[in-house]
């Protein structure tokens, strides 16, 4: 049984499938250690480091409501959301790097596994954006999750199709 070559478009799909867990990855450990930092740093020192960033901003425009929202929202910052926060990051970093250490090393579990706990973070991700404060950067990040998850889904049909075709090629071998 002769296999045929894959279609460009199958090469693309993979190459993007790629990318995407590339990023997933660098997502998952850039949380982690924020998780760990925003832990460990004093909000006296967190004030400290907001204020460095936006300084300049606010030199140029003290009206400026982003860089001000930043500034008051991290000055207003109870302890219990600060604990939660570096909690949620450190957890929602460990299970980013699980799921692509397992799509990496094509763990077939990891694939459905992976669809489901994606499925969470966009159900989360929407009841924020519905019911709680819309956020553009978490629209996109939704949007962006969705496309992951096809992408997951394709590869692991791929993989699905190659073993299936693996184990045909190796049955009528034996016949």
């Amino acid at each position: 049984m002769e296999l045929q070559p894959e279609p460009a478009s199958e090469g693309i799909l993979r190459k993007l499938f790629d990318i995407g867990i590339i990023i997933k990855g660098i997502d998952g450990v850039l949380e982690f250690i924020g998780g760990i930092l925003f832990l460990i740093v004093s909000h006296d020192a967190l004030n400290d480091l907001v204020g460095t960033l936006t300084q300049h901003e606010l030199d140029q425009d003290p009206n400026d409501h982003i860089a001000n929202a930043i500034v008051n929202y991290v000055a207003a910052l109870p302890d219990g959301t600060k604990i939660f926060g570096s909690l949620y990051l450190i957890l929602h970093g460990l299970v980013k790097i699980g799921m692509v250490w397992g799509l990496w090393r094509d763990k077939l579990m990891a694939y459905p596994i992976s669809i489901g706990v994606i499925s969470l973070f966009i159900v989360y991700q929407t009841y924020r954006i519905i019911f709680l404060h819309f956020s553009w950067p978490l629209l996109v990040f939704t949007v962006l999750d969705s496309i992951i998850i096809l992408l997951i889904y394709h590869e692991w049909n791929y993989h699905h199709g190659k073993l299936h075709a693996k184990l045909m090629a190796e049955a009528a071998e034996q016949k």
